[in-house]
């Protein structure tokens, strides 16, 4: 198949569309919904039981482990509102005060249940099984639909496979990546040409917005765990939301020591204006160790991001090679700093802390580092599950099921 990027822009949009999130749910949620009522007017005495596409609209996610978590709140509300409804039809009818006292112990027991944002369906069905004359049969009906609905709503996510959303996750890592990498070569022009005070504030300012990127990226990075997890497509579905979550966790960490980069600049700039912030012999090195620096961002997003199943020893010693030399960089410039410090020592601690910034940055992006945190958490999350399902956990061992491989 030729690259997406040969192909015209059209066909790649229209290729692409299928995957959005929008669409993908449109569809799951209509077909589950009509398909749903279809059964249940077979099985339902109800003459419109409209209950059983409602409940598919409600639990087809877009994710096949959101589905499952949603069907099973769903049922579980709609069986509590069902039996506080049975348990108030045999002591009273429906009055202004019954109906209050229902409202108040279905939202009660929906609390009690746990069933999280479908605590207000819990007392929404024990009001409409109240409200009917024929108590036992609109409450059969009720939980059939309900049933149907959920059943229904799980089998569209198993015929129609629900998205793996890691490669959106791993655009928006990538795309953080650069974000940085577009700041840090500023940064290094600026040190180099000169910076005004107000140029190196709003520097300071930008990196600050990246918080909000990181936000963004977490959001994508949770969807894409979720299309993970019970999911018959995937394979070594731990592996890669391991790997994408400390990926973002390293950046994360990246873009704070950045910003502390920038608030350093910014202080510079204050102390030292009008002069530059680097003497002449020093700036062309701190532009040059900030792009190669950035260039290892961008590289390690790119490993991060790889399919687990591919060879990811390309980008591992890409990204080795770039921090290898970002670190001879870095000792020139530190042999520099000193110079310069004895020279000048009213601004050691500032010149001091740009050398400390830049080393927690190139030790984060490590890749033993990288490894041991992977083998940590691995070990972490094998343990908890072991913990928390015994039984599963010696069955898989004595099937030869390897530890670190559930999905």
């Amino acid at each position: 198949m030729r690259d997406l990027r040969q192909w015209p822009a059209s066909l790649v949009r229209l290729l692409r569309r299928h995957r959005d999130p929008v669409v993908v749910q449109a569809l799951r949620s209509t077909v589950a919904a009509t398909v749903a009522y279809v059964i249940a007017k077979r099985l339902s005495p109800e003459p419109a039981p409209l209950t059983a596409p409602l409940t598919a609209l409600l639990v087809v996610q877009v994710t096949l482990f959101a589905t499952l978590k949603t069907s099973i709140r769903r049922v579980n509300s709609v069986l509590a509102g069902v039996l506080v409804a049975i348990a108030f039809s045999q002591l009273v009818g429906l009055t202004w005060w019954s109906l209050a006292l229902v409202i108040l112990a279905g939202l009660g027991v929906g609390h009690l249940v746990r069933v999280d944002e479908f605590v207000a369906e819990v007392a929404i069905s024990a009001m409409l099984v109240l409200g009917v004359t024929s108590v036992g049969s609109t409450a059969w009906a009720r939980i059939v639909e309900t049933v149907i609905g959920a059943v229904v709503g799980m089998g569209c996510n198993l015929l129609l496979a629900p998205p793996v959303w890691t490669e959106e996750a791993g655009e928006s890592i990538e795309g953080l990546a650069r974000r940085m990498r577009r700041l840090m070569l500023h940064m290094g022009e600026e040190a180099a040409d000169g910076v005004s005070v107000a140029r190196a504030a709003a520097r300071l300012h930008e990196a600050r917005r990246l918080d909000h990127a990181i936000a963004d990226v977490d959001a994508a990075l949770r969807q894409a765990e979720d299309s993970l997890r019970l999911n018959p497509r995937v394979r070594e579905g731990l592996l890669t939301r391991v790997v994408l979550r400390t990926g973002l966790d390293t950046l994360e960490i990246c873009t704070v020591v950045l910003r502390v980069l920038s608030r350093t600049f910014a202080d510079l700039a204050k102390q030292r204006a009008p002069q530059p912030l680097f003497s002449p012999q020093t700036a062309p090195l701190v532009q040059q160790l900030l792009s190669e620096i950035s260039d290892a961002v961008v590289s390690y997003a790119v490993l991060v991001t790889t399919d687990v199943r591919l060879s990811a020893e390309s980008a591992e010693e890409r990204l080795a090679a770039e921090l290898r030399q970002a670190s001879a960089t870095r000792d020139k410039l530190a042999q520099l700093l000193l110079r310069e410090v004895q020279q000048d020592t009213g601004h050691w601690h500032l010149l001091g802390a740009v050398l400390t910034e830049v080393n927690r940055i190139l030790d984060e992006m490590d890749i033993e580092h990288r490894t041991n945190r992977l083998l940590e958490e691995l070990d972490r999350l094998t343990r908890e599950r072991r913990e928390r399902m015994p039984r599963l956990a010696r069955i898989g061992e004595r099937l030869g099921v390897p530890a670190r491989g559930p999905r």
